[in-house]
C-alpha cells in the first residue's frame, strides 16, 4: 500500500488552457479532486500537490485551475486530517515543455530562436534542485499546509537563449537570430512567488516558506463549486467556468479572461 502520493498530473500549457477550458477543469479540478478522494479513502499517510506559481494571483485558466485545485487539497487535509499538503514552485529547466529543450533545438537547426517578449522573466530551477525541495518539504507537512520554493530572482527569457546560443558557440543576432513573436493568449510578463500582504513562515529549511494566509482561505461551498464546474465542463460552457473561476478566486482584482 502506497504511503506517499506526489500529485504531479497537470495540464500546465498556458495558451493551450485558454482554448481549451474545459480540459483544464476536467484535469486540474476533477482530477485532483478523484485523486484525494482516493487517497482519503486508501488512507494514504500523505499527499503533496505539485503547484505552480501561476496560482499566485492567477490571470490565465490554466493558473486558477492550479488555484482551486490547491483548495481542493487543503480543504481534504482539514476534513481527513491526513498529512495532505501543497508545494508551489516556479519553471523546472529540462522538464517537459521547458524552453530550454525547445531553444536548443531551434539552435540546432541553424535558428531562429523565438522568444514571446524581450522582457519575459520567468523562475526557473533545476530538476534535481525541486526534486530536492519538494521531497524536504513533504516530509514537513503535517497536513493543510501550502509550501513555497525560493527560486531567487526571475531571470529573462531573452538573457536564457543568448546564454544558451554563446554556449553552443554561436553568437546571438550572426549565427542565429531571435524573433519576438509576441505574448500568447494568459500569459504575464512576470510570474509572482510572492504576493503582497501575505504572511510567509520560515522553516527548518532555508530554501522553504510556509504561506499561511492562503491555507484558511477555502470558501465554504468548495464542494458545490466543484461540482458545478464539472457540470459546465461537461456541458462546455467556458464562458461560465471563466465567470465561476473568476468569482471565487480569492483576489478578485485579476480578471480572468478566455
Amino acid at each position: 500500500q502506497p504511503q506517499i502520493l506526489f500529485h504531479a498530473a497537470a495540464h500546465k500549457h498556458v495558451p493551450l488552457m485558454e482554448s481549451n477550458v474545459e480540459e483544464a477543469v476536467t484535469n486540474n479540478v476533477i482530477g485532483t479532486r478523484n485523486v484525494c478522494q482516493a487517497a482519503s479513502a486508501g488512507d494514504m499517510e500523505r499527499l503533496v500537490l505539485i503547484s505552480t506559481d501561476k496560482a499566485v494571483r492567477p490571470a490565465n485558466v490554466m493558473g486558477a485551475t492550479k488555484r482551486i485545485a490547491e483548495m481542493i487539497v487543503l480543504d481534504a487535509a482539514q476534513r481527513t486530517g491526513q498529512a495532505f499538503s501543497v508545494v508551489r514552485f516556479g519553471n523546472v529547466l529540462g522538464s517537459r515543455g521547458s524552453v530550454v529543450p525547445l531553444f536548443k533545438r531551434q539552435i540546432a537547426h541553424g535558428g531562429p530562436v523565438t522568444i514571446t517578449h524581450p522582457d519575459m522573466k520567468r523562475y526557473f530551477m533545476t530538476i534535481p534542485e525541486a526534486v530536492h525541495l519538494v521531497l524536504q518539504a513533504s516530509a514537513m507537512g503535517q497536513g493543510g499546509e501550502i509550501f513555497l520554493l525560493n527560486m531567487g530572482q526571475q531571470i529573462r527569457i531573452l538573457d536564457l537563449a543568448e546564454d544558451l546560443i554563446r554556449l553552443s558557440g554561436l553568437e546571438p543576432g550572426k549565427d542565429i537570430e531571435i524573433a519576438f513573436t509576441g505574448i500568447r493568449p494568459g500569459e504575464k510578463l512576470s510570474e509572482e512567488l510572492w504576493e503582497e500582504g501575505t504572511t510567509y513562515q520560515k522553516t527548518a529549511h532555508p530554501d522553504i516558506y510556509r504561506v499561511q494566509a492562503e491555507e484558511a482561505n477555502i470558501p465554504p461551498q468548495l464542494s458545490d463549486m466543484v461540482e458545478e464546474l464539472n457540470a459546465l465542463a461537461t456541458q462546455s460552457e467556458s464562458s461560465a467556468i471563466i465567470s465561476l473561476l473568476d468569482e471565487v478566486i480569492p483576489d478578485g482584482s485579476v480578471r480572468i479572461t478566455p
